[in-house]
């Protein structure tokens, strides 16, 4: 039985709930403007999260505004680890002015599922990383590819998703999916508690399939994602499971 998670939102995306949200996780990861942001938005949500000692994460994507990044977009292998390696580097220069350790990068959207399951975007996501000379943890799906090609190099943490279900395959359900997204708060939390208690996850077909994961997602730009945390909070106490 897990004793100690970490809980991560996906942040400084112009969703408007950041300052709610911030309070109840403990690691965040923030748009460097690949599908959203700018300097402005990266030092608002850098600095907020200083405010809440909650650690920083860069999110990188595919550079595509027009679809917020949730669409795969054709380019090369160069292209790729290039617009990740300046997505980096504008998030680190930022954090390191205001003193602000980088713990972690996370893909976004549409690259973070698919580096999940093709080698050569994964390969240029590793190369892009690798090029910053800076060795942060690496939010990872468990089992991906992206974590095969990255174990030797970076760090790992697994990660799983408080709403969003999962395939058989144990990708996400597609957005396009009317289930893909867990709205209610008992249903989000039911799911986070079999993850950490049994180390297993219920598909969307209803397939348990092992997960192992001790950073655990929420959306910032779910619209229960308030809600959802203060729930889940509740209940990690009532659990005696910690939130670090």
């Amino acid at each position: 039985m897990i004793k100690s998670i970490d809980i991560n939102a996906d942040l400084g995306e112009g969703a408007g709930l950041d300052a709610k949200i911030m309070p109840l996780i403990s690691s965040c990861s923030i748009a460097c403007g690949g599908h959203f942001g700018d300097s402005e938005s990266m030092l608002e949500t850098l600095l907020l999260a200083k405010k809440h000692q909650v650690k920083v994460g860069a999110h990188p994507s595919f550079p595509d505004r027009d679809n917020f990044g949730r669409k795969v977009i054709t380019l090369t292998k160069r292209e790729l680890t290039d617009t990740v390696f300046h997505q980096l580097l504008h998030f680190f220069a930022i954090c390191e002015t205001e003193d602000i350790p980088v713990h972690h990068i996370k893909l976004h959207g549409a690259l973070y599922n698919y580096a999940a399951i093709d080698a050569p975007t994964a390969d240029a996501v590793v190369e892009a990383i690798v090029a910053t000379k800076i060795r942060p943890k690496l939010y990872v799906p468990y089992h991906s590819i992206l974590a095969k090609k990255a174990e030797n190099l970076l760090p790992l943490v697994y990660e799983a998703f408080i709403d969003r279900r999962y395939t058989d395959a144990l990708s996400l359900v597609p957005r396009t999916d009317k289930n893909a997204v867990i709205d209610a708060a008992e249903l989000a939390w039911n799911q986070l508690y079999e993850i950490i208690h049994t180390g297993y996850v219920t598909t969307i077909s209803g397939e348990k399939r092992e997960l192992i994961a001790s950073t655990f997602c929420i959306h910032g730009d779910h619209e229960n994602s308030v809600e959802i945390l203060k729930y889940i909070r509740k209940q990690l106490n009532l659990h005696q499971i910690l939130v670090s």
